[in-house]
């Protein structure tokens, strides 16, 4: 096999490229120019531009989050389809359901560029969640950025048409599908030996007495303080029944002024009674009176 046939395309280095932390491009497509220097593979790597900072971020979350991505593109590509035959008002539960997709996702974008070194800005998630909602709208935006090549943003009305060319960083990368990212491997445990040693025993033990000793006086405070509480509880029930035997007296005595309100309530009756006949016999007394003077009085004339 020829040395031409063995070397890689330049479809294959921009993936590789376009794959590693943003602040390692361009050291990385210089070197590889360098490396291809004379040919006309250098001049095409040399081409190559850098990611802006939301389409790395798009590009990251396609090799790392690939099935997430899928999903988002594979609804868009349903949606498009069952656009034409949709009413308006499911046409704005539609519209309602991609925003809440793709800030999903965005979300997940922005997690995992923090994971790889990279703070997004809410400037620059927004034009990621744009990316995605073009990615949902258009099936050549989706197709570029599954692609895992773009080096600026996508944004769509749905309407006019978009320039899709320029947001990628080669023309046949339109149809290209990235390569899902290697999982992290995780890092290996250090293997655990059991040490032996001669004093953990004669420490223990110490450990053991002062356990027991602290739980001792635990205990006797315990019992002094529910001694007190029993006292106090004694004291208490002490105090209830002498009360409550003030009260009983005092229900008696009430009782008793109760009954001897109620015969005063009766002879003040029968006193009022004996007033009213009195004072009936006063006015009949004096009106007789009255009477034999008058008749003296003519007598006398």
């Amino acid at each position: 096999m020829s040395e031409e046939a063995d070397a890689p395309s330049l479809l294959d280095l921009a993936e590789d490229l376009y794959g590693l932390p943003l602040g390692e491009f361009t050291a990385s497509r210089d070197a590889l120019v360098k490396q291809h220097r004379g040919s006309a593979l250098a001049r095409d790597l040399k081409a190559l531009r850098k990611p802006t900072t939301a389409a790395w971020v798009v590009d990251l979350l396609v090799r790392h989050e690939t099935e997430q991505v899928e999903q988002v593109l594979s609804v868009g590509a349903a949606l498009r389809e069952a656009q034409a035959s949709m009413s308006a008002d499911e046409l704005r539960t539609l519209t309602k359901q991609r925003r809440q997709l793709t800030a999903a996702v965005t979300t997940t974008a922005r997690g995992l560029a923090r994971e790889h070194g990279l703070r997004v800005t809410e400037a620059v998630a927004e034009q990621v969640q744009a990316t995605l909602t073009a990615a949902m709208v258009d099936a050549d935006c989706a197709r570029a950025v599954r692609s895992g090549l773009l080096v600026a943003p996508l944004e769509t009305t749905g309407v006019d048409d978009v320039d899709v060319a320029a947001a990628l960083a080669l023309p046949q990368a339109l149809g290209f599908e990235a390569r899902a990212a290697a999982p992290a491997e995780a890092p290996p445990r250090p293997e655990l030996h059991v040490v032996p040693d001669p004093e953990a025993q004669e420490r223990a033990r110490a450990e053991a007495e002062e356990a027991l000793e602290a739980a001792d006086e635990e205990l006797a405070r315990a019992r002094e303080a529910r001694e007190e509480a029993g006292a106090r509880v004694e004291e208490l029930e002490a105090r209830g029944l002498q009360v409550q035997s003030e009260i009983d007296e005092l229900r008696r005595r009430l009782a008793e002024l109760e009954s001897t309100s109620e015969d005063v309530d009766d002879e003040l009756g029968e006193a009022e009674d004996e007033r009213d006949e009195a004072q009936a016999a006063l006015e009949e007394a004096e009106a007789e009176r009255d009477r034999a003077a008058r008749a003296l009085t003519q007598a006398s004339r």
